[in-house]
């Protein structure tokens, strides 16, 4: 991670520190950089780059400056409007741009923004060009052997335009409906778009599809993304769910890369059960590639025991899509995600896509007649606990030999009826410890008893 993007882009607070002048820089880069290349590789005209945003305040603004900055740079900026983060990469992909731009700061509060970089290829932007943006934000970028003061401003005909490309953000939306395997006719769709990206498409697809469909906060203010609203505040939907009699429910974040799901009960599918349910429908069709989901270390120790008695194998990344999708790339894996519903269908999308994965899931259940409860009834999601630990030194603190001694004692006392964990934050002076067990006074128990050692130790501040 670098000075100023982390694994899910630019983000911070909208003008504290992430600021319309960022956001400029950002799109006089870009516009620049793919310019050149393209005319150094002897092709005609301007790069041309895609953008859209969520429904916060904020993101009118940093749009304009990033149009301001792409086109004084000689690029041509096509705007999508309010879209989501996947449609974004969708379009990128397909229609041949040389890069694609996500203003959205995804879960977080209205008054948080970000800017998230994708390749022509749909995915996440390279470390090395984010690298060049963040020397030239620095005033010290030294590129195609040279090192820039300033880069040049595009002049008379060199300079770009903006294209409205709506139309791009609807090819989208039919391709999300192409997509669906069966009729939704008499199912009762419950849809929590959290006033963000999703609240102009995700209705349209699953209406299309024939799907009764109620849906609950998709009136955006540019104030209320998020707010008691959306995967991260479940509890809505579930009642919801419940009192309206619906046969499932979806939940959103701000940019719609992310989906959790109700069922007929009103109890909570997470992302580890979206995993199990689709991995094991996968498996049970032929269709699961390598015989692999891919998780992150964050994924519960009770999906692991479930793959296990399916003969399903799994492999573990670091925390962030961004590695789960490395991994699926390198290794030809077709379904990955995380915990907090970011699933990504390789062969469909190349960035997780909460309104592809409510399809997968409405797949599931009607592929095999079953409902959500039903699938999901053999998978035990073990209790877990986990603790932050603020830290004088996050990595004297994991490599102190007591510490480490204190963590196996843990993992001998668990043996193989839960697991421990002690990472530490990409972004604070943190240590986190979890553990997973078979009851929470258990995981308790263990958690208390590492944070103590590394209290001990003197490492707590």
């Amino acid at each position: 991670m670098g000075k100023y993007f982390g694994t899910d882009g630019f983000r911070g607070e909208a003008n504290e520190n992430l600021t319309a002048d960022h956001a400029y820089k950002v799109g006089r880069f870009l516009g620049w950089y793919y310019t050149k290349l393209k005319k150094d590789k002897g092709e005609e005209g301007p790069a041309r780059i895609v953008i859209g945003k969520d429904t916060r305040r904020s993101s009118y603004m940093f749009e304009y400056s990033l149009v301001g900055g792409l086109v004084a740079s000689g690029a041509d900026a096509y705007l999508l409007h309010v879209t989501t983060t996947p449609s974004v990469a969708y379009v990128a992909r397909v229609d041949e741009f040389d890069c694609g731009i996500m203003i959205s700061a995804s879960h977080n509060p209205y008054y948080d923004n970000g800017i998230k970089l994708i390749n022509g290829n749909g995915e996440k932007m390279d470390e090395e060009t984010i690298s060049y943006i963040e020397a030239y934000l620095d005033g010290e970028l030294e590129l195609f052997g040279q090192k820039w003061d300033e880069i040049p401003y595009a002049h008379r005909n060199a300079i770009g335009c903006t294209v409205d490309y709506v139309a791009g953000r609807n090819r989208y939306v039919g391709y999300l409906i192409s997509l669906g395997m069966y009729s939704f006719k008499g199912i009762r769709v419950a849809l929590d778009c959290a006033n963000g990206s999703s609240w102009n498409i995700a209705k349209s697809v699953f209406d299309a599809l024939g799907a009764t469909t109620l849906v609950i906060n998709a009136e955006p203010t540019g104030f209320n993304i998020n707010e008691n609203a959306g995967s991260t505040h479940i509890d809505n939907l579930r009642k919801f769910v419940v009192e309206n009699n619906c046969d499932i429910g979806f939940a959103y974040d701000g940019d719609a890369d992310r989906c959790l799901a109700v069922d007929e009960k009103g109890q909570v599918v997470t992302g580890d059960h979206i995993l199990y349910v689709y991995g094991k429908y996968m498996k049970e069709r032929g269709k699961l590639v390598n015989n692999t989901v891919v998780t992150t270390v964050m994924s519960n120790f009770g999906l692991y025991k479930a793959f296990d008695e399916l003969g399903i194998d799994y492999a573990k990344t670091a925390v962030g899509d961004k590695y789960v999708y490395e991994y699926m790339a390198k290794n030809g894996c077709r379904i990955g995600g995380e915990q907090s519903g970011h699933i990504i269908f390789s062969k469909y999308a190349s960035t997780g896509d909460g309104i592809l994965t409510s399809l997968k899931l409405m797949e599931a259940m009607l592929g095999s007649k079953k409902t959500m409860s039903e699938l999901t009834r053999d998978l035990f999601i073990y209790p877990q606990v986990l603790k932050n630990v603020r830290v004088t030194d996050k990595t004297e603190a994991q490599n102190d030999k007591d510490v480490q001694a204190a963590v196996k004692k843990v993992e001998e006392a668990l043996g193989d009826t839960g697991r421990i964990l002690v990472r530490e934050s990409g972004t604070e002076p943190v240590v986190r410890v979890m553990v997973e067990a078979k009851s929470q006074d258990e995981c308790k128990k263990y958690v208390d008893e590492v944070i103590e050692t590394i209290s001990k130790k003197g490492y707590v501040i």
